[in-house]
């Protein structure tokens, strides 16, 4: 049988390369200079270069399970995706960040349903996702729901590493939570004003926040 990775790395190679040879040629010459740091899920689905449309050395790309980020205070360990953060604030000095959450997320009705006994980095990671978790069994509505609210305590934590906070109270830095509806091939982003989602098509801007509380529709508050 074919080496499908094989043709396709041959492909990059002989194809896609010798017509951006120069530009990668830049990268190394004068470095990465991305103003954005992704953090987004590793699911397979969520392609970060086709939603922004960004070229190679415009985005710093984290993927874990789920788009977490870790606590500051590293009461969850130590994690690559805390180091990422560092370095793109402090040496990179990006100007954005997203974190990009997505519909029918495995890691979000994983963290309801309960990971495989053996899954014991799984277990322990999806306890990230923990404050975002309802009081409810885990139909469409309440996953769909779960989702933002994970996007939304991502970004509440990002507020809590004092280089990022720094950052943006400086206004070098902006924060952006998105919402990935894979079946509508559209991008919800978060409104710190509104308190809601708000699909791209309709928003005049890529995302805010949150800088206050987070109060939802019907006012519950994420703390």
């Amino acid at each position: 049988m074919p080496d499908d990775l094989l043709l396709r790395l041959r492909d990059f190679h002989e194809d896609y390369f010798p017509r951006h040879q120069q530009r990668f040629q830049d990268l190394v010459a004068q470095g990465q200079h991305p103003k954005t740091l992704f953090i987004g899920c590793s699911d397979s689905r969520l392609v970060p270069y086709l939603l922004t449309g960004a070229a190679p050395g415009e985005l710093f790309l984290v993927r874990n399970v789920g788009a977490f980020v870790p606590p500051y205070d590293q009461s969850h360990g130590l994690h690559g995706t805390m180091a990422a953060i560092e370095f793109a604030v402090l040496s990179l000095k990006v100007e954005r960040i997203i974190v990009c959450g997505h519909s029918h997320c495995g890691a979000i009705r994983t963290a309801y349903e309960g990971a495989p006994e053996e899954a014991v980095a799984l277990k322990a990671w999806l306890k990230l996702a923990d404050e975002a978790l309802l009081p409810v069994q885990p139909s469409p509505e309440a996953l769909c729901r779960t989702e933002q609210r994970a996007v939304v305590l991502q970004l509440m934590r990002l507020m809590d590493y004092p280089m990022v906070r720094r950052a943006v109270e400086a206004g070098h830095l902006t924060l952006h939570g998105w919402h990935y509806v894979i079946e509508q091939g559209e991008v919800h982003v978060f409104d710190a004003v509104r308190g809601a989602f708000v699909p791209a098509s309709e928003s005049d801007h890529s995302g805010t926040g949150p800088y206050l509380p987070y109060v939802e529709h019907d006012g519950q508050v994420l703390e």
